[in-house]
C-alpha cells in the first residue's frame, strides 16, 4: 500500500539556523521522496536535519546559509489511506507532525512539493507582529492589490476614515477611525481606532474596536478620571500590539526602553513577548504609564 502525499514547503530562505527550531524539518532524496522528518528539532537532533540545499538554486541565491527545509503543514492524501491511518494502524495517534508523520515515512511513499512563494508561520507574538509589520514596507512581501487575485473582507458599512493634520508613512489604515493631529509610521491601525492629538505610532499594531463612543460619553469618561477607547493626548507607542477595545490614556509611553523580553503583567493590561509589549483586550492604561 502506498501512500501520496504532498508536504509543501515554503520558501528556503528563511530557513537559517536561527529560526529553524521553530518548524518541523524535512529531508528528501533527488526524486522528492521525504525520508526524515523531525518536528521542531533541537540540539544534536537540529544538526541532523541539516542538508544541502544546492539542489534550490532556482529558490535561494545562498545554500550555504539556508542548510534547512521545513514543512508547511499543508498536506494532500489519497483518502483510503488517510483514513487507514486514523481509523486503525496509527489510531493511537494524535498529531500529525510529531507522530503520524515520522511513523508514515517508513511505510509509505511520502513526495514533498517546494513551494517558492509568499508564506509566513504566524505561531508566535514575535512572527505575527513580523508578518504584519511586513504589510506596511514598500513594496510589501506580500501585495493586497494585486488586481489578478484580490482581497475582499465581509462589509461592516462603517464610513470612511476621518484624518485631521495628520501625518501617515507606510501604514495601513481601516474604516471608521478617527485620527486627528496625530502621527503614524509603519503601522497598521484597525477599525473604529480612534488617536488624539500628539498621539503617535510606531511600529504597531492597533486592532481597533468593537463600537464607538460618543462624544458625550467621552466627556463624562475624562471628566470622571476614566480613559475612552483608543490612544489618548500625547501618547508614544512603539513595538506594540494593541488589541481591541483597549483604553490607553493620555501621556503614556509604551516603548518597552528597557528591551524586557518576556514579562506578565495582566494586573496592569499588558504581556511581553519577545520583546514585543502587547495591550490586553479591554485592557485600561492610565494617564502617565510607562511601559
Amino acid at each position: 500500500m502506498w501512500m501520496t502525499m504532498l508536504t509543501l514547503l515554503y520558501h528556503v530562505p528563511l530557513l537559517e539556523r536561527g529560526r529553524a527550531s521553530e518548524y518541523g524539518l524535512v529531508k528528501f532524496d533527488s526524486s522528492g521522496r521525504v525520508v526524515q522528518f523531525s518536528e521542531k528539532p533541537k540540539g544534536a537532533d537540529l544538526e541532523a536535519m541539516k542538508v544541502d540545499t544546492s539542489f534550490l538554486n532556482f529558490a535561494i541565491d545562498d545554500p550555504a546559509k539556508y542548510p534547512y527545509i521545513a514543512s508547511m503543514g499543508v498536506y494532500v492524501f489519497k483518502r483510503d489511506v488517510l483514513l487507514n491511518l486514523l481509523k486503525s494502524r496509527y489510531a493511537e495517534l494524535h498529531d500529525f507532525g510529531s507522530e503520524i508523520l515520522p511513523r508514515a515515512l517508513h511505510d509509505h511513499n511520502v513526495q514533498a512539493y517546494v513551494f517558492t512563494d509568499y508564506w509566513e508561520d504566524i505561531g508566535t507574538i514575535r512572527s505575527f507582529f513580523d508578518a504584519n509589520m511586513a504589510l506596511c514596507e514598500q513594496p510589501p512581501k506580500f501585495e493586497f492589490y494585486d488586481p489578478k487575485t484580490p482581497f475582499f473582507t465581509s462589509p461592516r458599512y462603517l464610513p470612511p476614515t476621518k484624518s485631521d493634520k495628520c501625518r501617515i508613512k507606510e501604514a495601513i489604515i481601516s474604516h471608521g477611525c478617527f485620527l486627528r493631529e496625530c502621527k503614524i509610521e509603519h503601522s497598521i491601525i484597525g477599525v473604529r481606532s480612534r488617536l488624539n492629538s500628539g498621539s503617535e505610532l510606531k511600529n504597531a499594531m492597533m486592532m481597533g474596536a468593537d463600537s464607538y463612543e460618543t462624544e458625550d460619553e467621552i466627556s463624562r469618561l475624562m471628566s470622571e478620571g476614566k480613559v475612552p477607547i483608543g490612544v489618548g493626548e500625547n501618547t508614544k507607542i512603539s513595538n506594540c500590539i494593541i488589541d481591541m477595545n483597549a483604553r490607553i490614556g493620555r501621556d503614556v509611553v509604551i516603548s518597552n526602553k528597557e528591551g524586557v523580553q518576556e514579562a506578565d503583567r495582566p494586573e496592569e493590561g499588558y504581556y511581553i513577548r519577545s520583546g514585543i509589549v502587547v495591550i490586553q483586550k479591554n485592557a485600561t492604561i492610565k494617564d502617565g504609564t510607562v511601559v
